[in-house]
């Protein structure tokens, strides 16, 4: 999935990010701004997993609500 495609999708799904992901407060979210790569670092720091596992859970979450049927 390409930066464009994770920002726009950002905007329409960050409440669902912060129900997926608890620990992340709501300055982090306005503060991420739909960066892939910053949402995959802050999500690794709050939960204390490797950056693979946070990139994975990322990619997966974005994925999964991505898809038509979402």
């Amino acid at each position: 999935m390409n930066d464009d495609v994770f920002g726009g999708l950002w905007k329409q799904l960050k409440g669902q990010v912060r129900q997926q992901w608890g620990k992340l407060t709501d300055d982090d979210l306005e503060t991420l701004g739909g960066s892939k790569d910053e949402v995959i670092g802050r999500i690794q720091e709050r939960y204390g997993w490797e950056r693979e596992k946070a990139e994975m859970e990322v990619n997966d979450f974005f994925n999964r609500h991505s898809s038509p049927s979402a």
